[in-house]
């Protein structure tokens, strides 16, 4: 059975960090519609004033992070002495388990395209040792299908293996679907599916959908995607909900509200990064 359109969430302007001018997708408002998935966010600029000053160090409980590149090049540290450079077609892959700060900055360039998504973690994992993974052009595997063009960042397509989530089994591809073409995307029953149109319009089920939306589908075994005469990219997004509470703060994602004051205590009185070699 095809998946139908469930929900449209329109990206709008905002700035966040030290002043990236960026589309929200997904926040606060759309957790329960979108989990496990918390936040999407887009970079889309020709115009290196509106990101350069990027995300100087922050912190971040009880959540991953994934950033993904189409085009740009981010720089990257963090707490834990990790440091590295997402290029093209690249992404870094964090879980901030218990407690990490990190940092993101963009370089300029002639164009910054990509996103930065917020999957949560199950109560189990939100405590567990931060790590994190660069993933490169190598491990990102590509399969011509259909007129279109699928990297498979993680998650299995079409009996290609890409990167092995370890805590949410998600499954993010990244599709670029010639002019006039339509592609059919299989989907695990048990999951949560949408996609992000990150360059141009799509039609599905014969309406069209604007750029920078995300459509969240309903249940079933697959959906299928159309694109206009220019073509368009779009990024899929599939993981089983948790149906766990949320209590979200800013950079912080806790089960309640006892556990979110609590993390915001340990920021303040100097406990936030915690050492795994003990018990926490």
């Amino acid at each position: 059975m095809e998946r139908k359109v469930k929900k449209l969430v329109q990206g709008f302007h905002a700035v966040d960090g030290a002043g990236v001018h960026l589309v929200r997708v997904l926040g606060n408002t759309t957790v329960e519609d979108f989990d496990p998935f918390l936040m999407l966010d887009s970079f889309d600029s020709h115009n290196p004033n509106d990101y350069i000053k990027g995300f100087p160090f922050h912190p971040h409980r009880g959540i991953e992070t994934v950033t993904y590149l189409i085009h740009g090049e981010m720089e990257h540290s963090d707490s834990l002495g990790n440091k590295g450079v997402i290029r093209d077609g690249e992404s870094q892959w964090m879980n901030a388990g218990s407690g990490i700060m990190h940092q993101e900055m963009p370089s300029p360039v002639d164009q910054i395209l990509g996103l930065q998504l917020w999957i949560n973690l199950p109560r189990k994992d939100k405590m567990s040792q931060p790590t994190y993974r660069d993933i490169t052009q190598n491990d990102i595997k590509v399969v011509e299908k259909d007129g279109a063009t699928v990297r498979v960042v993680s998650g299995n397509y079409d009996g290609v293996q890409g990167v092995e989530p370890k805590y949410v089994n998600a499954q993010i591809f990244d599709v670029d679907l010639k002019a006039n073409e339509s592609i059919e995307i299989p989907t695990r029953p048990e999951d949560n599916v949408f996609i992000f149109t990150i360059v141009n319009d799509v039609v599905v089920d014969g309406s069209n959908i604007a750029a920078k939306t995300a459509v969240l589908f309903g249940e079933g075994d697959h959906i299928r995607i159309s694109a206009k005469e220019e073509g368009s990219r779009f990024i899929f997004f599939a993981g089983k909900k948790l149906n766990e509470p949320v209590a979200w703060g800013g950079p912080i994602v806790m089960n309640t509200r006892v556990e979110l004051e609590h993390a915001f205590d340990e920021l303040s009185d100097g406990t936030f990064i915690k050492d795994h070699a003990k018990n926490i």
